[in-house]
């Protein structure tokens, strides 16, 4: 069974700590900063065996570097498309890896947007999908494009309901504000939104969340519903002639009216 552990980083990443059967070994996802991964290890006693890397940005590689010092010659896996100098195994969809530290085999994903070439793992009923898709919300649009987003998040869609997705950013109760601006009257959201407030009050994390309940809540994973096509044609004042069309209205609502 894998085991999954949140390390938390700079004001609201999340590092994930993956673990199998073997408790004394682990492999880590998208590590911004080396420091509380290297203080976890130590004080549970785990060697790191591998590092996943979804995108290039610089709170998901930053403790790369680092970690190989205290931990050389473990491989490094990362996206074919994008430039980052550390990554020993670069990753395209439909390719699949059997990572060191924890013994599970991930699918990899491409699923660009965020940025040009950001993928992520899917294996055990989990995806670990960077910034691509946050829990009720999704990235921002850098080097990417928006309807290359909007394709992606349309392939997440498609996995199981039950998947766990594991995002890189407690980013939960703000997104939820966006969504409220959405669906107002949405009852699944606004139940949402007490119980992940009062776990955010608490200081635990709101992730990882199931894909059933993000197409329950997440705009940006309801945006080919006829109902939220209405709310962001009368946003946007016109009207719209395809899903990618939808997103982008609300993607850019959030960027320009609530971010």
């Amino acid at each position: 069974m894998l085991k999954v552990t949140p390390i938390r980083a700079f004001a609201d990443n999340y590092i994930w700590l993956l673990q199998g059967e073997n408790n004394s070994i682990a492999s880590v996802v998208d590590p911004g900063d080396a420091q509380p991964v290297l203080s976890y290890l130590d004080q549970q006693q785990i060697e790191l065996k591998s590092i996943l890397i979804t995108h290039h940005h610089g709170d998901h590689v930053g403790g790369i570097h680092r970690l190989l010092q205290t931990f050389p010659g473990i491989p490094v896996y990362g996206p074919a498309r994008e430039q980052i100098p550390a990554i020993t195994h670069q990753l395209k969809e439909y390719d699949k890896i059997t990572d060191e530290g924890s013994g599970h085999t991930f699918q990899v994903m491409d699923v660009p947007g965020h940025t040009a070439g950001h993928i992520a793992y899917y294996g055990d009923g989990a995806l670990f999908c960077g910034d691509t898709v946050f829990a009720n919300g999704c990235g921002r649009v850098f080097d990417g494009t928006f309807e290359e987003l909007c394709h992606s998040l349309i392939k997440i869609s498609k996995l199981p309901d039950e998947t766990q997705i594991y995002c890189a950013h407690e980013y939960t109760v703000d997104n939820i504000g966006f969504a409220k601006w959405v669906e107002p009257e949405n009852s699944a959201l606004l139940e949402r939104d007490e119980i992940d407030f009062s776990r955010s009050e608490k200081g635990q994390p709101t992730v990882p969340s199931s894909l059933a309940l993000e197409k329950q809540t997440n705009p940006f994973l309801r945006f080919t519903l006829p109902e939220i096509k209405v709310i962001a044609e009368k946003k946007a004042g016109r009207s719209l002639q395809n899903d990618c069309e939808v997103f982008t209205v609300l993607r850019q609502w959030k960027d320009r009216e609530y971010d």
